[in-house]
């Protein structure tokens, strides 16, 4: 089977995506904006050919690259697992005539205003919202559901770009900074309070056979925009217990209504005082490298049940759900390069045996603002059999370990 694989260089764990297509046989060709010599070796060796182009958002450069590969060979699949990628990889699927995730399926989970207007209809409950373009819209909105609002970009990923108002005054400064102020459009939602988690699956013809469950801690919006927050995701493993029944359901429904074939999927949801709402969905992968901790926390590697889902329309194994695995970042108390840590030897002596994953930049390193995510500086991905004393450790690690910068 040939493979078109998108952009596998960058970020880091799209090596991952490549290294379990080839690992099922799949013969890998791979797309991408960097020089083929950037990818590193091991990587070079899983990928039967790869192009560079200038841009694979660009839908004439990449439609380009996938017809000199066609001209080659027959490409059964065609696949991209970055957010900004999925659109426009769909837009070029559909001209070249390849199976996988329609334009307009990528379209409704790109676009939060439609992918709402379609989930509302079929019946799963949202937050309002609407799309607008322009500040007196927006306070329009605020004025009729009653504020706090929030503001996002119709299309895009995590906390990037989005803002909480409270008042008309905090409407306005999100408007300037959103750039609605100025008639870019945007989405407005109220604002749902509430305990913030996510549902990831892989699902085959639209029937989930993979899913997951995180927890936020704490919710995104707070956590990526207070640099003294360590901010934990752990993932359960209590997957069988009755409250997630309704989460699960809910999953189904989203999948269904917006027509998600074979494919991975990133739900977001809150709940709270109004029960459980819907959030958003990607038909991609999560990221903060999500899928390591339910591979470790599982005991399986989720990459290749991936890869046979795309490629065969089938998985291998089912997860163990013997561990809860999470990740907690840990930031620097300044802006600058990294000095050094402290209290992080105490912390890997007490629990290293249950760490699956860690990353403490060298010291010198430049410092990244809270902005650019949970793996920009130090963190640390532990695993443990029960849920709650893991979150407790991870609780630990954030109040002890201390990142110094200068």
């Amino acid at each position: 089977m040939n493979v078109l694989f998108i952009e596998p260089a960058f970020p880091a764990n799209q090596r991952e995506f490549v290294r379990a297509l080839a690992s099922i046989g799949a013969n890998v060709l791979g797309i991408g904006e960097r020089p083929y010599d950037w990818i590193d070796d091991e990587a070079k060796g899983w990928l039967g050919g790869y192009q560079q182009i200038a841009s694979v958002t660009d839908e004439g450069a990449l439609e380009w690259a996938v017809r000199e590969a066609q001209s080659r060979m027959w490409i059964d699949r065609l696949e991209a697992t970055v957010e900004a990628h999925i659109l426009p990889t769909a837009h070029v699927r559909e001209r070249c005539t390849i199976p996988g995730i329609s334009a307009r399926t990528a379209y409704l989970c790109r676009d939060k205003v439609a992918m709402k207007e379609v989930l509302r209809r079929a019946g799963v409950p949202t937050a309002a919202s609407t799309g607008v373009s322009s500040t007196a819209e927006a306070r329009d909105f605020a004025e009729a559901v009653g504020y706090p609002v929030i503001i996002k970009p119709r299309a895009a990923a995590g906390a990037l770009g989005t803002f909480r108002a409270g008042n008309p005054g905090e409407l306005a400064a999100a408007a300037r900074a959103s750039g609605l102020a100025d008639g870019a459009p945007v989405a407005i939602e109220e604002f749902i309070e509430g305990h913030e988690g996510f549902y990831d699956t892989i699902t085959i013809a639209g029937c989930v056979t993979h899913d997951f469950i995180s927890h936020y801690f704490p919710n995104v919006l707070e956590a990526m925009r207070a640099s003294w927050i360590s901010p934990q995701i752990i993932a359960t493993n209590r997957m069988d217990a009755p409250a997630y029944a309704e989460v699960k359901e809910m999953g189904r429904q989203v999948i269904e209504a917006l027509g998600i074939g074979t494919a991975a999927t990133h739900m977001e949801w809150f709940f709270g005082p109004k029960g459980l709402k819907f959030s958003e969905i990607g038909c991609r992968p999560p990221g903060v490298g999500q899928w390591d901790s339910y591979s470790a926390g599982n005991e399986f590697d989720l990459y290749r049940e991936w890869a046979l889902a795309v490629c065969h329309h089938r998985t291998d194994y089912a997860p163990s759900r013997r561990y809860a695995c999470g990740i907690i970042a840990l930031r620097p108390d300044r802006d600058g390069r990294i000095a050094g840590y402290e209290g992080a030897h105490e912390m890997f002596r007490r629990y290293g045996d249950l760490a699956v994953g860690h990353h403490f930049p060298t010291p010198g390193t430049p410092t990244q603002p809270v902005e650019a995510g949970y793996m920009a500086n130090a963190w640390m991905r532990l695993r443990h059999p029960d849920f709650d004393v893991l979150h407790g450790i991870l609780n630990e690690i954030g109040e002890r370990v201390q990142v110094r910068a200068h």
